[in-house]
């Protein structure tokens, strides 16, 4: 198969011919990566939809604390993002600290980012009486924007490519070195992570009385991703770190293998969820809920 795609390979779409740019402004003494972008418009946006959702009955915090959340939560998925990526992904960066601060340069896990802002969260709630699972029922909610636009992101990157396909679909990356079509793996999960995980979690909060079970959307979310992450991974290629380990294996790839503790815990919160129903005293957003 990688045969016949390397001779068909001038068939297939080349990145280079579709004039994407890492790049999104140049002032020469100034670079704006698309890449900072996602994160800021993943934030900016899932903050403004949090606050639409804190609108609906039975909100279990009020505006003021959705706006500290975000400084925390902006903390904790840079901080957590960038550490969890050196801890998972590359442990040589903490004898280069110099390295490690270079967030610029790029590495960022997801993984250290969701814990950074599951710290932000418990501190949170924590100082001000909040239940902390209700509240992350809600951001959890808020969440698939920035997956979305960071998976975009790393296709405008033309990086995080998939696996050599023979797909019609499928992508001559140059970066990799190697003119071979490959699965546009990062729009995969944009698609999953991003698209479908929203429409969910849209639909459980809009259409059910899902965010009155604590725990129900959070574990929704961490299930949903740890589910979409798993299956792509077998059409991602290997981190290259990771070339000739067991972590270079379809099925234990670093990313796949994190996830289990996600879908087992994202199972155990929506089989409980029901236990945990109870009348729901509001913060904001109107009247008590039974």
């Amino acid at each position: 198969m990688i045969l016949t795609a390397a001779a068909q390979a001038a068939s297939y779409i080349h990145f280079k011919d579709l004039g994407l740019d890492p790049v999104a402004l140049d002032l020469g003494f100034f670079q704006l990566k698309w890449y900072s972008l996602a994160y800021i418009g993943g934030i900016l946006i899932g903050w403004w939809y949090l606050l639409k959702l804190l609108d609906q009955p039975g909100a279990p915090m009020a505006r003021r604390h959705a706006d500290d959340m975000v400084f925390y939560a902006t903390l904790g998925i840079i901080l957590g993002g960038r550490l969890g990526y050196a801890i998972f992904y590359q442990p040589q960066l903490f004898l280069e600290p110099l390295k490690l601060l270079q967030l610029w340069e790029g590495g960022m896990s997801f993984h250290g980012g969701m814990i950074g802002v599951m710290l932000a969260i418990l501190w949170l709630c924590r100082r001000n009486g909040l239940s902390w699972l209700r509240v992350h029922d809600y951001v959890a909610c808020a969440v698939p924007f920035g997956l979305f636009f960071g998976r975009l992101a790393n296709f405008v990157n033309g990086e995080l490519w998939g696996r050599p396909t023979d797909v019609p679909w499928g992508i001559v990356f140059e970066r990799t070195g190697v003119a071979l079509p490959r699965h546009p793996s990062q729009l995969y999960e944009a698609g999953l992570e991003g698209l479908l995980l929203f429409a969910v979690l849209a639909f459980m909060f809009w259409k059910t009385d899902a965010r009155y079970q604590p725990g129900k959307l959070v574990g929704t979310f961490i299930l949903g991703y740890g589910l979409s992450r798993y299956f792509v991974e077998f059409f991602r290629e290997h981190d290259v770190q990771f070339d000739g380990t067991i972590f270079a294996t379809p099925g234990l790839h670093m990313g796949q293998l994190l996830t289990v503790p996600m879908i087992l815990g994202g199972l155990y919160l929506i089989a409980t969820a029901k236990k945990r129903r109870e009348r729901v005293e509001p913060i904001a957003g109107g009247p008590s809920v039974a």
